[in-house]
């Protein structure tokens, strides 16, 4: 029996744009389209992306549906439709291309509420919706997710200040299959090749201290923005555990972990692959660093029974509110510790290198909770 290798698909970014592409073609020209072509941008590609339906809603507005297609990737938003809705631009739209969000497109609490349209999403966008336009047009784009509301509830945005909705986020148009084998032997082999940039680099020029290990898509942005280079960045998805082993036998000097504190946390308690379908432990280790730190057996019984690691850390900042106390700081001062030393003896035990560990740990609003003193040490140094 042939098995056949899985198979790559496209990030809500590119059918945004190509529904976005086939609303403005309607405006020109109504009749219907089967396909459009998307500069990917990210790579270098076109893709073509087939169109659903398409129609006028009214004087010169018109509305394109196309499908989700993420490929062999366990992603909630398969089949999900996208809508966008074009109208042309008034003599007061500033913009060429405005851009906003509809219904299931998530709002940016810690942003005044701004439609969670990231940088790469509104580049694919504007890119290539003007060069369609003739230089006095202008259009305003609507992103419509219907299913976007009920589909939040199943991801962990809320964890990173976006509510109501989904987010239109990624470096890439190419959805990559993130729980396949493949995968992983992807993410090591592109960590290879920035690892051995980096020793080669620190032989002709002051050296780059670390490589930052972003859990995913929201860590990655928020890094880029603190003025990271890209260049030593890895997104690791829940491939925590080999892709330090990697590091380690590569001889990577130093590793920055930077992602949000409820996945970093099962890293405290020896959990190295960190997908929830494997393990959890999260309240279990945090409530463990309470009790070790002295905390009451009330304020222990309510950790370990707060529905999520966002309404525990909740809790605690309430405590120290009310009380005038420093236990966050604290239980996660010995969280952030316990992490860098259980992955310095992990690296160590399986590739049998010294690498120096340092965490920074972040909350649902994007806010660093605490970093430890080894990162706090390299997170200066690569800002």
């Amino acid at each position: 029996m042939t098995i056949s290798p899985p198979q790559s698909g496209y990030t809500l970014p590119v059918f945004a744009t190509a529904a976005a592409i086939a609303a403005l073609h309607w405006l020109r020209q109504p009749q219907p389209l089967d396909t459009v072509s998307v500069d990917l941008i990210n790579p270098p590609e076109t893709a073509q992306i087939p169109i659903e339906q398409v129609a006028g809603i009214g004087e010169g507005m018109a509305l394109a549906i196309t499908r989700s297609d993420p490929g062999d990737n366990l992603d909630l938003t398969r089949n999900t439709p996208i809508w966008a809705v074009v109208a042309w631009g008034g003599s007061k739209q500033t913009e060429q291309v405005q851009l906003l969000g509809g219904e299931g497109v998530g709002r940016q609490v810690n942003a005044g509420g701004q439609a969670a349209i990231y940088a790469y999403a509104r580049q694919l966008l504007q890119e290539n919706l003007s060069r369609l336009l003739k230089p006095a047009e202008k259009i305003q784009v609507t992103i419509i997710l219907p299913c976007g509301r009920q589909l939040a509830e199943r991801t962990s945005n809320a964890a990173f200040g976006v509510i109501e909705g989904l987010s239109l986020l990624g470096t890439t148009g190419i959805s990559q299959p993130l729980s396949t084998h493949e995968q992983l032997e992807a993410y090591q082999e592109e960590l290879q090749q920035k690892a051995s940039k980096l020793l080669k680099d620190s032989k002709t020029s002051p050296p780059s201290p670390a490589l930052v290990f972003c859990v995913g898509e929201n860590s990655l942005d928020l890094a880029r923005q603190m003025g990271i280079n890209p260049d030593q960045m890895i997104k690791t998805a829940n491939w925590l555990g080999p892709l330090l082993v990697t590091a380690g036998c590569q001889q990577v000097p130093a590793i920055l972990l930077f992602g949000y504190h409820g996945k970093l946390i099962k890293l405290a308690g020896g959990i190295f692959h960190t997908h929830h379908y494997l393990a959890d432990g999260r309240l279990e280790i945090l409530t463990a660093h309470c009790a070790q730190l002295g905390l009451p057996t009330p304020v222990l019984q309510a950790v370990f029974t707060s529905a999520t690691a966002e309404a525990a850390l909740h809790y605690l900042r309430q405590l120290d509110a009310t009380e005038g106390s420093n236990w966050v700081a604290r239980v996660y001062s010995a969280i952030a510790s316990t992490i860098d030393q259980r992955c310095q003896d992990y690296i160590r035990k399986h590739s049998q290198q010294e690498v120096a560990v340092g965490s920074v740990l972040l909350d649902r609003d994007r806010q660093i909770i605490i970093t430890s003193p080894k990162g706090a040490a390299l997170l200066s140094q690569l800002c």
